[in-house]
């Protein structure tokens, strides 16, 4: 039986690898919601900041996977597409029958940790910036309408320009990597992102609710910035930094602290079962992940030598 599947946020970070883990199942089609659509049987024009351009978007679909934000920028922007955005294309895929709804969130909806070891429904949601905040108002829409709201931390791999630039931006503000900081950090490849939402959105296992998806082992923070500096960028090669002299450098920069408030402070969170609810193998831990990626982040950020540890 053919499943046919709308993807919105197609052309993003990680909506582009759901789309292409999509289209090597044989038996779905796939149909992408795109602003500026191009002629063509997969492509339906629809803008999220433009609640009538979606009318007629999710007829013939069976599966909804939303994939589009708007991070940053804006605050109004972020509301026009997260939050209303999101209401109007849910609401038109009710209005559609479109029978299964699956919304790719973010942890961070639940705000600053320590979160150790925390499964879905444990944490409450307590987002702290206008991203998340529309973010967890668009996961209300999609759970009021039954769907399923997965919740990846930190997403990694090719075309990520988020957290790993973030890890070298913040080093170089400090003008070292730290030391003595045993967090640890839920990631996920972006790779293995994409086949557990294409999996997720063709399960019959989970209908509607929360699920967190990560790898499983959480990452220190040590290895974390380790791997960063012998394999993509090492700012300051040698120079060390405890936690509390770190927070003292970037006392001027708000986003530097930013960056440190997340970083030094656990944010594991656990669901196991979900990677066997639908059938999907994690994958490879963040060893072997950030190594295939490292190429790609060398280049992004400017051919950085790597050096050996």
């Amino acid at each position: 039986m053919t499943t046919h599947l709308l993807i919105a946020g197609a052309s993003g970070f990680v909506g582009s690898r759901v789309a292409a883990e999509a289209r090597r199942r044989p038996d779905v089609r796939v149909r992408l919601l795109s602003r500026q659509a191009p002629p063509g049987p997969e492509y339906v024009r629809g803008d999220l900041a433009v609640p009538p351009s979606l009318r007629g978007a999710c007829a013939g679909i069976d599966v909804l996977v939303h994939c589009a934000s708007r991070i940053g920028g804006d605050v109004s922007a972020a509301e026009a597409v997260n939050d209303r955005g999101t209401r109007a294309l849910v609401e038109e895929a009710v209005r559609a029958g479109v029978r299964r709804i699956v919304y790719v969130s973010t942890a961070a909806v639940h705000g600053r940790g320590p979160f150790r070891g925390v499964r879905p429904g444990e944490a409450p949601v307590a987002p702290v910036s206008a991203t998340s905040r529309t973010r967890a108002a668009a996961e209300r829409h999609v759970l009021d309408a039954g769907g399923l709201v997965l919740r990846p931390h930190l997403v990694y791999g090719e075309g990520d320009r988020w957290v790993i630039p973030g890890l070298v931006w913040l080093m170089e503000e400090l003008s070292a990597t730290l030391t003595g900081c045993d967090a640890r950090q839920s990631m996920i490849d972006v790779t293995a992102l994409a086949r557990a939402v294409v999996a997720a959105a063709l399960s019959p296992r989970y209908a509607g609710g929360v699920r967190h998806v990560n790898h499983p082992e959480p990452v220190p923070v040590t290895d974390l910035l380790g791997r960063v500096c012998a394999e993509v960028a090492a700012p300051c090669p040698g120079a060390r930094v405890d936690v509390p002299t770190a927070l003292e450098r970037a006392a001027g920069s708000p986003r530097a602290l930013h960056h440190l408030g997340m970083l030094t402070v656990d944010h594991w969170f656990a669901d196991d079962a979900f990677w066997t609810g639908v059938d999907c193998p994690p994958g490879e831990g963040f060893a072997a992940g950030f190594a295939r990626a490292a190429p790609w982040y060398r280049s992004y950020l400017g051919n950085r030598t790597a050096r050996t540890p």
